[in-house]
């Protein structure tokens, strides 16, 4: 089973209102103040006995339990677990990215927890703009799955100059018996180059290297075209982009959070 990319981008952006809304509401906005989240009166119970279990279960339930929080980058990598394709595959993916996240969690809640005695009455207007700054970042990932020009990397672009540094300068696309390939590499920290230059007109061979691409990286999509594609860690992969008419063609990573463009003339 794969979620198509409008599929992907549609949960990201609908996630991202949600962290948005409720940093809203955490702000005292006027007309969100009454927007609380609660769980039913039941469940509510269970948590609180459970928080308060000294058995070792008890945080590990809580903690698979947190999976259901309408969070993007938690949705972002479930996404990227069902495009998989493979029950193993994407119960893999999954376990990875628990098992990374768990320090950074642990540390975070320790934080927020002392926080919580420092700052007191601050605490809920700093809570209220990280969950806001969460939202916007979500939602702006949601934006650049769907090609959505209203996305920041679209909007920068038409304000910064053309010249480039060396890792996003545009480079030519090559053309040989009357076929041009786009060869881009993919690693941990993005693509690049970021601008390819290609001919309208041609048949259009896009080649992506990857070179010890991790996480969202390996989620490669082309919202114009509807293509996703799951990139490997290492090794070469085509994707066959037909012949390009002339304008830019935006593709990204399933979060949204590393873009190019190949710009047909």
């Amino acid at each position: 089973m794969r979620l198509s990319v409008h599929v992907s981008a549609a949960l990201q952006l609908l996630a991202g209102m949600i962290i948005i809304v409720f940093g809203l509401a955490q702000l005292g906005v006027p007309g969100l103040r009454r927007i609380v989240v609660e769980p039913p009166a039941s469940l509510g119970k269970l948590v609180l006995r459970s928080a308060r279990s000294q058995a070792a279960f008890a945080p590990g339930l809580l903690g698979l339990a947190s999976i259901l929080i309408p969070c993007g980058i938690t949705l972002s990598v479930e996404a990227l677990a069902l495009t998989s394709g493979s029950a193993l595959a994407g119960a893999a993916t999954m376990a990875v990215f628990v098992i990374g996240t768990s320090p950074l969690f642990a540390v975070l809640g320790y934080a927020a927890r002392k926080a919580a005695t420092a700052w007191r009455g601050r605490l809920a207007v700093a809570t209220g703009i990280a969950l806001l700054a969460m939202g916007l970042l979500t939602f702006n990932g949601g934006l650049e799955v769907a090609g959505s020009p209203l996305a920041a990397s679209r909007l920068a672009g038409n304000f910064t100059s053309t010249t480039a540094s060396a890792n996003t300068a545009a480079v030519t696309s090559a053309i040989a018996d009357g076929h041009q390939t786009v060869q881009i590499t993919a690693t941990s920290d993005g693509y690049s180059p970021s601008t390819t230059h290609t001919r309208a007109g041609v048949p259009t061979t896009l080649r992506i290297h990857s070179d010890d691409a991790q996480g969202c990286i390996r989620s490669f999509t082309v919202p114009d075209l509807n293509v996703q594609q799951i990139l490997p860690a290492n090794g070469d992969t085509a994707i066959e982009l037909g012949t390009l008419q002339p304008g830019t063609l935006a593709y990204a990573c399933g979060m949204g959070m590393y873009t190019g463009t190949i710009v047909t003339n």
